[in-house]
């Protein structure tokens, strides 16, 4: 297994770039070390099962997987095993998909609605298998391939679930935030409203958590989902109780299907907590398909 500092050298661009902000902009660096909470890891592994190589990604088929049709849930960014963990925690298959870092690294392919069609299509085929309930998770600039996607209209009525692992940008109108409440490009979001709204229906399932991490070029994960409460008209409920691995969690918000989660923490070690907390929170995901 990586060491800590090793993994977040690996993964902390992410944070970075994750919305491509203007490059004479200057970031907030988020501390690369934070002493408070305990920041525990998920053991690296390989579960046992089927993995075939795609065009983009790679799709992972666990041992115990059931006959017929199954569920699939797409992960983009953080690497392959931990998705790979995830889907053998809850008996589902995955195609985990690392593109690089920025989210115009994970929108630009998907970009065109052929390219998300054939990778089902194609993971399908190779697999022998159908799937029933897809679902797109991502984490931090992986939101990109998921707003690219669910721009397509055939493709939003096939996604079931959206899972938004601290993992949701936009940008300032006037390019910088404040004085007080900012002003955020809402195309930016709009996709991602109209998801929300149809999760509180009860019609999608949209699950969202946010660090407190304040990057400062480019809206922050806690701005972007005080947008989406703000257009559901929904407000949050202070709590104080732990999370996945010794996470926090400071605020949560549940209508219908819809759930937002309040993390404690603005350091890089409280950014990849939430890329570890992924097998915890697909268990919060209803895994059949809304009649």
């Amino acid at each position: 297994m990586k060491s800590l500092p090793s993994l977040i050298t690996l993964l902390i661009p992410s944070i970075a770039l994750a919305a491509d902000p203007p490059p004479k902009s200057n970031q907030n660096p988020s501390p690369m070390v934070e002493h408070t909470r305990a920041h525990e890891r998920l053991k690296e592994e390989r579960p046992p099962g089927k993995r075939i190589a795609l065009k983009i990604g790679n799709l992972f088929l666990p041992e115990k997987l059931p006959e017929g049709a199954v569920p699939l849930f797409i992960h983009f960014h953080g690497g392959t095993w931990l998705p790979e963990v995830a889907a053998a925690k809850i008996s589902a298959a995955v195609i985990s998909v690392q593109l690089g870092s920025g989210s115009s690294a994970y929108g630009k392919p998907f970009a065109d609605p052929k390219v998300f069609a054939e990778l089902l299509k194609e993971a399908e085929e190779k697999s022998g298998r159908k799937f029933d309930v897809v679902g797109l998770t991502s984490w931090s600039a992986g939101y990109g391939a998921t707003r690219a996607i669910l721009k397509d209209p055939e493709h939003y009525r096939r996604i079931n679930f959206v899972l938004l692992l601290d993992g949701l940008h936009a940008g300032y109108v006037s390019g910088k935030p404040g004085p007080k409440e900012s002003e955020l490009v809402a195309e930016d979001l709009e996709i991602f409203v109209k998801f929300a709204k149809d999760a509180a229906a009860g019609k999608k399932q949209l699950l969202v958590t946010h660090s407190e991490i304040f990057p400062g070029t480019f809206a922050s994960t806690t701005e972007t989902a005080d947008y989406l409460l703000r257009q559901l008209e929904l407000k949050r409920k202070p709590v104080l109780q732990w999370g996945p691995l010794g996470t926090q969690i400071l605020s949560q918000v549940t209508q219908g299907r819809f759930q937002l989660f309040g993390f404690a923490g603005n350091s890089a070690p409280d950014h990849v907590d939430l890329l570890h907390a992924l097998p915890e929170m697909l268990k919060r995901i209803e895994w059949k398909v809304k009649e």
